[in-house]
């Protein structure tokens, strides 16, 4: 094998975090764009020798980054790397195979929800052996060496067609083109009652899975459909598209409003979810009713031991900042710790490799447990579908027990998007400034108990991170959290998330948005959104 050895320059900009590094598809195929950030890599983790899972959610320019991958890996010493047949490897399925097979780490590909295609958003991070997401000391450390290097290492031959499976060679390392979902559908046979589903779908259960043109399709279509015997058709926009079918992969009531409409009908599915461009986020539904994340979380928490994989109970329980603290409840009912981290699903990761907690969620729609070290948006649905079935009732008979049970925590979440990066910086900086002076003053008729930024001390290794989102909390336990989202390419996210605590005796039927009104409200007179965003209404409610 020959290899090239071609000059480079610094990728400018954004640094990598959790999410991995996140552009336009237009600078990710700039020349030597992709290589640089790859190379990088290569040099802080040491490959020589070594395996590792490579694939993405088949969005564009998923196929030509990965032929490039492959080639570098070969050029840089990798012994052997384990690929998804077509390139396609849902975020979870990837994390599952670096467990399964001991692989030293993964390259997965994707922007998660952005949308994609020429004029889209792509995507690639770095997984450890731990299936997880990369530190931030190893996502500093390639940042870093993206501002330095020089030059990057590439085979001149091309990479072998990965469409079928079976191993292939490229100079001296293995290529490996595995079934994507069979590993994955095997370990949710582990985890979850797949004959009380069969057994609940074959008595005119009905449900309705859109896959958003988005990995999850083939794994949905696999498990839903031939495995668990929905009827055909039961998943939707089912097969993977480079621009998601045009739509935007993110399973919220926006984004997903087919599936909302035919749910909120007298006459629809049972059962209604969705995931996104990754498959590591879900959106849950009932006939007639929408379940938000948070209430989600609390809900697989309280219920996780109707399914196999969790009949001796859980440890405990995670849940980013700002998600509600729904969650918290029931942890104390069940006597089990319950953790507070900052957004991003590897302050997660101490904590599960520690067993200090089973089930971890996050406010956008991400929940997961211990068998991986990611989101996973199809098990959340699986294990919603084994609550169902073990419990005999709807989803809204469900939430409404849930509620008496542990009172109903209104939820919602504002997003201010593609605000102009200085503004919303400048937003974030003056309300931090401000903190020591409002506890004690009233907005919106409530009264500031406490303002705060949220600075975390992981429990396990002692890690830190600071100013991770600025709280708010009201009398009655009201409480508002604002936050700059690193998810987007264009500008800056503002998120707002919005909570309201009732009481098992309280009012439990109240239209979410008004329950939380005058919370939002408050926080808007404090931070000024609407006149400094210029925005008349959030973009986004979820």
């Amino acid at each position: 094998m020959q290899i090239k050895t071609r000059a480079t320059r610094p990728i400018e900009g954004q640094k990598p975090g959790t999410s991995g590094l996140r552009k336009t598809t237009e600078v990710f195929s700039r020349p030597d764009f992709l290589q640089n950030y790859v190379q990088a890599i290569f040099n802080t983790i040491e490959p020589a020798g070594r395996t590792y899972i490579v694939g993405g959610d088949g969005r564009y320019f998923n196929d030509i980054a990965i032929a490039k991958i492959l080639r570098m890996a070969a050029a840089n010493g990798v012994k052997k790397i384990i690929v998804g047949r077509g390139g396609l490897l849902s975020t979870p399925a990837a994390s599952h195979l670096i467990r399964k097979y001991g692989t030293d780490g993964g390259f997965i590909l994707s922007a998660s929800h952005n949308p994609g295609g020429p004029k889209g958003d792509f995507g690639l991070k770095y997984n450890t052996e731990t299936g997880g997401p990369a530190a931030e000391a190893i996502t500093d450390a390639i940042h870093a060496e993206t501002q330095t290097l020089t030059e990057y290492h590439i085979a001149q031959e091309d990479a072998p067609e990965i469409t079928e499976e079976g191993t292939f060679t490229l100079g001296n390392m293995t290529i490996e083109v595995v079934d994507p979902v069979a590993d994955y559908a095997d370990l949710m046979e582990t985890l979850i009652d797949f004959d009380a589903i069969r057994d609940l779908i074959s008595r005119g259960f009905t449900l309705r899975f859109d896959a958003m043109h988005a990995v999850t399709g083939p794994y949905a279509v696999e498990i839903l459909e031939r495995r668990l015997g929905a009827k055909h058709g039961s998943v939707v926009n089912r097969r993977p598209s480079p621009d998601f079918g045009g739509g935007h992969p993110d399973p919220n009531p926006v984004w997903a409003k087919d599936l909302v409409d035919h749910m909120m009908v007298p006459d629809g599915p049972d059962f209604g979810a969705a995931s996104d461009g990754d498959g590591d986020r879900n959106m849950i539904m009932g006939q007639g009713i929408y379940v938000t994340p948070s209430d989600s979380l609390a809900v697989i928490a309280a219920n996780a031991h109707l399914a196999p994989g969790y009949a001796d109970g859980i440890a405990g329980i995670a849940r980013s900042m700002p998600t509600s603290a729904a969650a918290d409840r029931v942890a104390e009912a069940l006597g089990i710790a319950a953790h507070q981290t900052p957004t991003g699903w590897k302050f997660f990761g101490t904590l599960l490799d520690a067993g200090q907690v089973t089930i971890c969620g996050e406010e956008s729609a991400g929940t997961g447990s211990s068998h991986v070290r990611e989101k996973d948006g199809l098990w959340a649905v699986l294990l919603w579908l084994n609550i169902i079935a073990a419990r005999g009732q709807s989803v809204q008979q469900i939430m409404e027990d849930h509620w008496g049970r542990f009172g109903r925590t209104y939820y919602s979440r504002h997003d201010y998007e593609a605000v102009d990066s200085d503004i919303a910086g400048t937003i974030m900086d003056d309300l931090r400034a401000a903190l020591e002076t409002l506890p004690g003053k009233s907005f919106a008729g409530l009264t500031v108990t406490e303002a705060r930024d949220f600075d975390y001390t992981d429990p396990v290794d002692g890690s830190t991170a600071t100013s991770q989102g600025i709280i708010l909390g009201f009398e009655g336990g009201a409480r508002a959290v604002l936050r700059l989202s690193g998810t987007g390419t264009q500008g800056a996210t503002i998120r707002l998330y919005l909570e309201n605590h009732e009481k098992p005796t309280g009012n439990l039927r109240q239209d979410p948005q008004k329950a939380l009104e005058r919370v939002a409200r408050a926080a808007d007179q404090i931070a000024d959104l609407e006149k400094r965003t210029g925005r008349s209404a959030p973009d986004v409610v979820t």
